[in-house]
């Protein structure tokens, strides 16, 4: 198969394709003697792994690196296991920051709706916007009916 035939099949530039075989992803193809590339038909199968484990999160140094062990004729599952439990975590450690932010964001959100913008004193900054290590109030202690009074 010619690279613009298994473009078609995976769904991968060409340029990708050439890239993949640049970084070691891919094996350098077969030349034929016009000097075009030709791919076996375990190019697909392989272009689709890589797909696949990008959908995982894994880099691409990191699928090079399952695919030379298994090219080497190991097997790959623990290697697999070991990044996936790395990306696992760090995940989970991207997902907690980003509730941490959330919460903050949530709680600046009601300060924001509770400030009556005519006691804003400091014209530099915005009194909603608090520095990221101080404390914000609870968002029940902003909603009291005085810091409402100005809306109504």
């Amino acid at each position: 198969m010619k690279i613009g035939e298994i473009a078609r099949a995976t769904g991968f530039s060409t340029k990708a394709i050439r890239y993949y075989e640049e970084i070691g992803v891919l094996p350098e193809p077969a030349r034929a003697p016009n000097g075009y590339r030709e791919y076996g038909p375990t190019t697909v199968e392989r272009l689709e792994f890589v797909r696949d484990a990008q959908a995982t999160g894994l880099s691409l140094t990191e699928i090079a690196s399952i695919l030379d062990e298994r090219d080497r004729g190991h097997s790959t599952c623990e290697h697999v296991a070991t990044l996936l439990a790395r990306h696992l975590a760090e995940l989970d450690e991207r997902i907690d920051a980003l509730q941490r932010t959330r919460k903050r964001l949530a709680r600046m959100a009601a300060r924001a709706e509770a400030v009556d913008p005519a006691e804003c004193a400091d014209p530099i900054r915005c009194q909603t916007i608090m520095p990221a290590d101080e404390p914000l109030e609870e968002v029940s202690e902003l909603h009291s009916p005085l810091c409402h009074a100005h809306r109504h």
